[in-house]
């Protein structure tokens, strides 16, 4: 056992959450239940990035207080983790008055460790993503290449944080620790970002007052990026308690998006090395869910209407969050679509899952009397599982979903063709059938426990028709998957479908 903190981003209040934003958080809630299966003492945070000019815009543009607007949106953030079973430890919010308590005394530290100094800001920036550019980062047609919207040329005294100085130490502690950004490939991105020279950054803003003002000169309030990346060392009890900002951080685990990338891993390690502490362990960064090409984000009017509210009012919670885990590999780009969508429910919950549930207990009803038998020792199921087991334990450890629930779902098939070839629905009830029936009935309190992290509600119901007491949670990973765990003995109960297979809408 151990201690595990992920994060995800905090999401900008200027519009409602989709189902981009619910990806990360969804990965980030399955991540952190499977660490509790392992007996990990686990803290999982979100939030809200409530600061800085975009969000005074948006404020301005709906007639509000930035408050109002914050209070609204961030409520509905709430709502949304809520609907998908999202159990996190901790929802922070950038007004908050412990974040204002940790941002200042982080920026002070690195402001009495001479990496700051005055200046004055005159170049390009992006309001949709709150980042400066320069001309050569820019598209063909002078935009911004995360939003494709126009910049904004800026000029206005500012303070820099003096990013340029932890060039050879970034790359030293990379060198060191491969491991801290992952995949790969983002990891030589950021190398390469590295090694082509990095510039001072502005971290305080004059023409706004929406944000935290700068200890040591209160006409500055801080950057918003430079402030909201400390929101991980608030929720860790920076500030506040350092007993518990000692046990908590570093963080494991930063869950991003890779149009986040240089501030997470290039600004952000170089920002905790400035003021003294150690930077995150590691960040993950994945790609962009494509709605018809386009990126699924706030700035494309497709995903402003497909509202992960919407898509559990069809497929339910647990549907929408298997097909956020298991459709989309870690890492690159993937595709989202309501076709993919219903054609995964049907194919792994409706006829893989669902079935073979139904067709154990049917069958455990009409042979057995209700009452389900114990596995048998020497079953040819057993090595699968044992496998099934080890694969998914090695897929959450790298954070890669898909492949967990792939080897869960491959001794799901395994298991359906070992009762194809076995038929004990066509057998007269005995030992035969018992042993068959039992070894099924293994393989479902297996899969239960391993499919939990994806689809938690339906787990703890398949738990309970099985017959078994608690819930998959109370189980132990992996000792607590060791075959022949299955009691017999208990009542199955048969129970409407779990995945009533889906028709697509025409």
């Amino acid at each position: 056992m151990g201690r595990f903190y992920v994060t995800t981003p905090i999401y900008y209040v200027n519009d409602a959450p989709h189902v981009g934003s619910s990806y990360t958080t969804v990965i980030g809630d399955a991540l952190c239940r499977w660490h509790r299966l392992l007996g990990d003492d686990v803290r999982f945070l979100t939030g809200t990035d409530e600061h800085g000019l975009k969000i005074q815009r948006a404020a301005e543009a709906k007639n509000v207080d930035p408050r109002e607007l914050a209070d609204s949106t961030s409520r509905r953030f709430v709502e949304t983790w809520r609907e998908l079973d999202i159990r996190y430890d901790d929802f922070i919010r950038t007004t908050e008055e412990r974040h204002r308590r940790a941002v200042t005394s982080m920026i002070q530290a690195i402001y009495d460790n001479g990496d700051i100094e005055l200046g004055t800001y005159d170049g390009l920036y992006c309001v949709a993503c709150e980042g400066y550019y320069a001309e050569t980062e820019l598209t063909d047609d002078g935009n911004c290449p995360i939003h494709n919207r126009p910049v904004e040329h800026f000029t206005e005294e500012n303070y820099f944080f003096k990013l340029s100085r932890y060039q050879e130490r970034l790359l030293e502690y990379y060198e060191q620790h491969p491991e801290a950004v992952i995949p790969a490939s983002k990891r030589n991105e950021v190398l390469g970002f590295i090694r082509g020279g990095l510039n001072d950054i502005s971290v305080s803003r004059t023409s706004i007052d929406w944000g935290i003002p700068l200890p040591w000169d209160s006409k500055h309030v801080v950057y918003v990026w430079f402030e909201a990346l400390m929101n991980y060392c608030t929720a860790a009890g920076l500030g506040s308690d350092d007993r518990e900002f000692a046990t908590w951080w570093p963080a494991d685990v930063h869950l991003i998006g890779k149009d986040i990338l240089r501030f997470h891993a290039v600004w952000w390690p170089a920002m905790c090395m400035s003021a003294g502490i150690d930077p995150p362990r590691q960040v993950a960064i994945h790609g962009f869910l494509l709605l018809g090409g386009e990126k699924m984000s706030k700035s494309n009017t497709n995903i402003t209407q497909l509202s992960p509210s919407d898509l559990i009012d069809e497929f339910g919670v647990d549907g929408v969050r298997y097909h956020l885990l298991r459709d989309n590999p870690f890492g690159p780009d993937g595709d989202f679509s309501y076709e993919g969508m219903v054609e995964r429910f049907n194919a792994d919950l409706a006829n893989n899952l669902g079935n073979l549930a139904a067709r154990v207990s049917t069958v455990v009803e009409k042979k057995c009397g209700g009452i389900g038998p114990a596995p048998s020792a020497g079953s040819p199921l057993a090595e699968h599982a044992a496998r099934a087991v080890a694969d998914a334990a090695a897929a959450w450890q790298a954070i890669a979903p898909s492949e967990a629930l792939e080897a869960t779902w491959k001794l799901i098939r395994e298991t359906n063709a070992y009762l194809e070839q076995n038929e004990p629905w066509k057998a007269e009830p005995g030992p035969d059938v018992d042993r068959v029936l039992g070894d099924a009935l293994e393989v479902l309190r297996i899969v239960t426990v391993l499919a939990s992290p994806a689809i938690p509600n339906s787990a703890a119901e398949l738990w309970r028709r099985l017959g078994l007491s608690g819930s998959p949670e109370d189980v132990r990973v992996p000792d607590g998957l060791a075959w022949a765990g299955y009691p017999g003995g208990v009542t199955v109960t048969k129970g409407t479908p779990l995945f009533p297979r889906l028709t697509p809408r025409t």
